[in-house]
């Protein structure tokens, strides 16, 4: 997880040579979940391992995943998710990388209503998206929460017409990142 903090990192050096690690705030224990209803099976997956990183001068945000580290209620689950779904061997993680278009004052404690404009990458298809969500600056710590919907289609994630009727075409996903400043070490 380190390693993806720092390819974040260089990512952001490489867009914006004036950049300030004191601008920096990043995460290694994001939380990102998703969950699937359908009439027959609901399927749910957390992970708490997401590596994010934010800009408070620019407001650019960038997140990844390992897709491997999704945990689910039994292993079957985790086995067709990487194998047949997400093809996680193929498509190791998920990103997304984007902005908040709305004006925060870091500096100040405060709750916001942010959206971050966008490229979301799954199983090798990025999407243009729109992210809407909850920024709360407290203390020198920023708190993240997002909720949205991904549509398998998307994202070419084929779903068996076996199992058709157990995955909902549409699953809702959560995520929290609780940043602090990032401190180079």
């Amino acid at each position: 997880m380190k390693n993806i903090i720092k390819l974040l990192i260089i990512t952001f050096i490489i867009s914006n040579t004036s950049l300030s690690f004191g601008q920096l705030y990043s995460t290694q224990s994001g939380e990102t979940s998703f969950f699937s209803e359908t009439p027959v099976e609901n399927i749910s997956g957390i992970n708490k391992t997401v590596g994010a990183i934010l800009n408070t001068s620019t407001k650019e945000i960038a997140v990844s995943m390992k897709m491997t580290s999704f945990d689910f209620p039994n292993k079957l689950m985790q086995e067709h998710f990487n194998e047949n779904y997400m093809e996680s061997g193929k498509f190791p993680t998920g990103v997304f990388k984007g902005k908040i278009i709305d004006d925060i004052d870091f500096t100040k404690n405060g709750t916001y209503d942010v959206t971050a404009k966008g490229q979301l990458t799954l199983h090798g298809i990025t999407q243009a998206r729109e992210l809407k969500g909850k920024l709360i600056v407290e203390n020198q710590k920023v708190t993240l929460t997002s909720n949205f919907d991904v549509k398998l289609v998307d994202h070419k994630i084929d779903v068996p017409k076996l199992v058709f009727s157990k995955i909902a075409e549409v699953i809702a996903v959560k995520s929290k990142y609780t940043f602090s400043p990032y401190i180079r070490k």
